[in-house]
């Protein structure tokens, strides 16, 4: 089944990251996303998601050789998520398919690579909570507690263990600040922002399973 893509409704172009910094770029374009789930009038459309996306695959670079698994993976499946709205208009649109072909938890379907992003993005907001929670020099223990609680249940022990190597590559707090051109102030409302406005998101995506009975244990 294929859906015709149609034109939006006429919205705010989305921020440009040449006239601001990543992490405001992120948190504008995400906050857009959180209204359109709010006004429930339509569907998420997939090209506005997949391009608000995009801009968090700066963080994971950010990171450095820890997360690199999180960033290949994450933006790998971005990009695929991107290729397919040109088919297919909404996230409704990508499960309705693959339930109906029964391909929903099938390596590379778009339903399975939906899911992996928003486990990326549910990191990025764990580790900004724990990241405004505190105010140790190293990330280790913020890093650590973030992927603990959202990817880790679903990674093998050779990706856990590789990533609890990595973590002692982690930048400082004020070098991963540096990177993104941020204060330690500026940092920690921005963060605050895209935690906020991510979590309607998230849900959202959640609901998409829930609703068609497909549990998220995977």
């Amino acid at each position: 089944m294929e859906y015709e893509v149609k034109a939006p409704p006429p919205h705010s172009p989305p921020p440009s990251p040449s006239n601001m910094t990543p992490l405001a770029a992120i948190v504008e374009a995400f906050e857009e996303l959180a209204e359109m789930v709010d006004d429930s009038k339509e569907d998420l459309r997939l090209k506005a998601f997949s391009d608000a996306c995009a801009l968090v695959s700066v963080l994971f670079d950010s990171l450095g050789i820890a997360f690199k698994f999180a960033e290949i993976e994450y933006c790998s499946k971005v990009r695929n998520l991107a290729e397919a709205s040109r088919k297919y208009a909404t996230l409704q649109n990508v499960l309705e398919v693959d339930v109906k072909n029964d391909t929903v938890k099938c390596a590379g379907s778009l339903s399975r690579n939906l899911r992996r992003v928003r486990q990326g993005l549910d990191l990025i907001r764990a580790l900004f909570h724990q990241f405004v929670s505190t105010n140790d020099y190293s990330l280790r223990e913020a890093a650590s507690t973030a992927y603990s609680q959202t990817c880790a249940p679903y990674h093998t022990w050779a990706v856990r263990a590789a990533v609890a190597a990595g973590m002692y590559a982690l930048p400082t707090r004020d070098q991963l600040l540096l990177k993104l051109h941020e204060t330690d102030q500026s940092a920690e409302k921005r963060m605050r922002r895209y935690m906020k406005a991510s979590l309607p998101i998230i849900h959202y995506i959640d609901n998409l399973y829930t609703s068609r009975d497909i549990s998220l244990d995977w």
